[in-house]
């Protein structure tokens, strides 16, 4: 997946150096979990987060999942080439 140079949230972060804010990707994360589950889910909380390195617009990444009890799952947001960030989400 990636995220389209047009995306309205590159306009202001940063203008003229755009990267792909944070909370566009743990949208995809919350979008890929529930993808992954076959139903919508409601996120209640997001843990753990760490931000490892800058995504940019049209660069390919992926995310995996790791399924854990009581509606948690950890995450990992990587391209080819570098882990993005990873952490833990809460839903229901």
């Amino acid at each position: 997946m990636k995220i389209s140079k047009q995306h309205a949230s590159l306009a202001g972060h940063f203008p003229g150096n755009p990267v792909v804010p944070g909370v566009v990707l743990l949208d995809a994360v919350a979008h890929a979990l529930s993808a992954q589950l076959g139903r919508a889910v409601t996120v209640t909380g997001v843990p753990s987060v760490k931000f490892l390195t800058p995504l940019l617009p049209e660069q390919e990444f992926s995310i995996a999942f790791t399924l854990k009890d009581g509606d948690r799952a950890s995450f990992e947001v990587a391209t080819d080439a570098h882990k993005i960030l990873t952490g833990s989400i809460a839903y229901e």
